[in-house]
């Protein structure tokens, strides 16, 4: 399968994802500069986390009107497969391939820690092979990813199981205190109603290699590849 990582001024976590995608997952990856309008025939895209444009503005919304993001939106809209970390989350929220919007942590600070996530539903191409009932360490390293929709845009997501992922305790358990930046209904990633575009905050290729003791967001570049072997 081969993966497109698209780079934009400021990315810094492209290296990490091109790592896990080639080295750990053992897939095809080449970069998509942002000046780029060539997509070099991927079968899928990803967005990565950094801080594109020194988010100046708001995170994402410059990138969002980078040459490459024509093709990316195009590509989207024939029913492509895009993935966007925590910056590529915002950015794909930026560009309305994805619902809602990412705002300032509720502490107005810069959080980076070790988080637990657990899956909201199994019917979507990167939770198909998730335990719903197994909380995932994932890291988080944001200071603007607070996801917010309105109630009607809620109320449609949840019933076209849109939302991939709650912030929980290591129990499981989506409460109050285990929310890292006040997202509504702790909320830590969502498709669009295609399920074809995915966005979220935490890092899962920051969790995915042996030598760093934790391999929980291996899982999810498992259940992605295990669809597209099965599909081809």
């Amino acid at each position: 399968m081969k993966f497109g990582v698209v780079v934009f001024p400021g990315s810094n976590c492209n290296q990490d994802m091109i790592y896990v995608l080639r080295n750990v997952m053992e897939q095809e990856v080449v970069e998509l500069w942002h000046k780029s309008t060539e997509l070099q025939g991927v079968d899928a895209i990803v967005l990565p986390g950094g801080f594109s444009y020194g988010d100046y503005l708001r995170s994402g919304a410059i990138a969002r009107y980078s040459p490459i993001m024509e093709k990316v939106i195009e590509f989207a809209h024939r029913g492509g497969f895009v993935f966007g970390v925590c910056n590529g989350f915002q950015i794909l929220c930026e560009s309305g391939l994805l619902p809602g919007a990412l705002l300032h942590n509720e502490n107005q600070k810069f959080i980076c820690k070790n988080i637990n996530i657990i899956p909201d539903n199994n019917s979507t191409i990167l939770t198909k092979k998730l335990d719903k009932q197994k909380p995932l360490i994932i890291p988080i390293a944001h200071g603007e990813g607070r996801y917010y929709a309105s109630e009607e845009t809620l109320q449609q997501m949840r019933l076209n199981g849109q939302i991939l992922f709650r912030y929980c305790n290591q129990h499981g358990e989506v409460t109050a205190e285990a929310n890292p930046n006040g997202s509504i209904e702790n909320i830590a990633g969502v498709c669009n109603e295609k399920k074809n575009v995915f966005g979220m905050m935490p890092h899962p290729e920051r969790a995915s290699d042996d030598e760093l003791g934790n391999t929980d967001g291996r899982a999810i570049f498992e259940s992605l590849l295990t669809h597209f072997l099965h599909h081809k």
